[in-house]
């Protein structure tokens, strides 16, 4: 559409409320490919699409001007930019040329199939716009998504263990191997691994804990989840399980629906560990000051299948930095007693 073409570039300030309650948001308002797109300035993410051939003006003459993007709509949008005023009326005076009329079913018919496409190429967020989620999702959004995840695992393994002196040393664990910010959950069941979620957040079983001599296999498994997950974006397995839908509906609003991830737990159980490359496994060893032998081990007690991990341990002549205190270990061992 020309009018389009001509405005494409066009940008301005604007204040929207996501219902007319709502505390305003200065937002930045441009030209989509037949969508307002509303963006929140402090982090680029838009916050709302609106079809342009629904927009409706609610006070025609006044100024600011206020637009909503349907007759029924709670949102709406204040511009006071005459330039952004002026593209939104020509772009509907073209629509308007183009509506269906006597002698112009044919070109109706194509107009109104074209528009369809836009609302459905809105509605259902194309996969590329999914990877972009994953993205440019914020620390805090991906926090919140891993908890829902967790809380869907739980539903087939129960409730995380959980203790005072054992949650201290999870946490300690997770300074020590991830981050200031991680965490670890041990959860009362067999996992044969550890598993990587949003947040950071990390899920292990209590099979790597209960019974084991030593912390080293089970903080190989952990730095082996680090591993993976940059490899594979445990945000991006999750926003695909969602579908573009929720995924959009995360870009808009900031947040998953609630149903958006029912089922996926149990997807995740049913699905083998995921197992990093080794040269990359290595490095985050080496960077832990682990030794890679006891993980390679209780992959295959024989070390034939694991054979580069043992031979190319980087401590394997050298000392290593202890995981834990024995008294740490032992208080982690009992997390999951009850």
């Amino acid at each position: 559409m020309t009018a389009l073409r001509q405005y494409q570039r066009l940008e301005a300030g604007g204040v929207w409320r996501e219902t007319k309650a709502a505390k305003p948001r200065d937002v930045v308002v441009s030209f989509g490919d037949a969508t307002l797109v509303l963006t929140d300035p402090r982090t680029d993410m838009p916050v709302a699409h609106w079809s342009l051939p629904a927009v409706t003006r609610l006070n025609p003459g006044q100024m600011p001007a206020i637009y909503a993007p349907g007759l029924d709509d709670t949102e709406v949008l204040e511009i006071e930019d005459d330039l952004m005023i002026s593209a939104i009326e020509k772009v509907h005076h073209v629509i308007e040329k183009h509506r269906p009329g006597s002698g112009k079913l044919r070109r109706g018919l194509m107009l109104v199939a074209a528009l369809g496409m836009v609302v459905l190429g809105v509605t259902w967020v194309p996969s590329a716009l999914v990877r972009h989620a994953a993205d440019i999702a914020p620390p805090a959004q991906r926090a919140e998504i891993g908890r829902m995840i967790l809380s869907e695992i739980e539903r087939s393994t129960g409730g995380a263990c959980s203790r005072p002196a054992g949650d201290m040393v999870r946490l300690k664990l997770a300074h020590r191997l991830i981050g200031p910010d991680a965490q670890i959950a041990v959860l009362p069941t067999t996992l044969r691994g550890a598993l990587r979620l949003p947040g950071p957040l990390t899920v292990i079983g209590e099979d790597l804990v209960e019974g084991q001599a030593t912390p080293e296999v089970a903080a190989g498994h952990i730095l082996s989840a680090q591993a993976a997950a940059v490899a594979d974006d445990p945000l991006l397995q999750a926003l695909r399980y969602a579908g573009p839908r929720a995924t959009f509906h995360l870009l808009t609003k900031g947040n998953l629906p609630a149903s958006a991830l029912t089922g996926y737990g149990e997807a995740l159980l049913a699905q083998p560990i995921p197992r990093p490359d080794d040269e990359a496994l290595l490095g985050y060893f080496t960077r832990a000051r682990i030794s890679s032998e006891p993980f390679a081990r209780s992959l295959d007690p024989t070390g034939e299948a694991t054979l580069g991990l043992i031979e190319a341990d980087p401590y394997r002549t050298a000392e290593p930095q202890p995981v834990l205190s024995v008294r740490d270990w032992a208080a982690l061992q009992e997390i999951c007693d009850q």
